[in-house]
């Protein structure tokens, strides 16, 4: 199987979606930083992304807390590492580069976290937006601190005590 790509319109913008031999490998923004060439994404197809449709459909939505995609991560051993801390920080929850860092077992490690955050091809789906700054500033974002705001305000808490009159 080929490497394909489409465009899906979602709450962030147009996403650009990149499946490599049926697996997902690459969620990117406009305007993505850093971007691959998008001649690497391959043809653009419409078949081979419904999973993926779905599941971000019901994320955007509210009704979906945790991607079960078959994806593909391609990255040195430390990226990987990295990315798979990222997979683990629960919806609605944040951690800060330094946390990562100590949770490799290096607290100086923490520029080098931010690395591999920025460096994550599957935005949202490993959820970076979920790392934060010392204090939970809001940092670097691979899409922009905008996409940043709105993926951790979708995740925030909600009060189950409405009023109705």
């Amino acid at each position: 199987m080929a490497r394909t790509h489409k465009i899906l319109d979602s709450p962030l913008g147009k996403l650009t979606l990149v499946v490599d031999d049926g697996s997902l490998s690459g969620l990117y923004f406009p305007g993505h930083w850093p971007k691959p060439d998008p001649s690497s994404f391959g043809a653009r197809s419409d078949t081979g992304f419904e999973l993926a449709e779905r599941q971000l459909g019901a994320y955007f939505a509210g009704r979906l807390t945790h991607f079960s995609l078959p994806s593909s991560l391609t990255g040195d051993d430390f990226q990987k590492r990295v990315w798979a801390l990222i997979g683990g920080i629960a919806y609605g929850q944040t951690r800060t580069y330094g946390e990562l860092a100590e949770a490799l077992g290096d607290p100086s490690l923490a520029r080098e976290v931010g690395a591999a955050v920025g460096r994550n091809p599957l935005s949202v789906i490993v959820p970076c937006h979920r790392v934060v700054g010392k204090g939970g500033k809001l940092t670097g974002y691979a899409g922009g601190l905008e996409r940043k705001r709105f993926l951790l305000d979708l995740e925030a808490p909600r009060s189950d005590c409405a009023r109705l009159f």
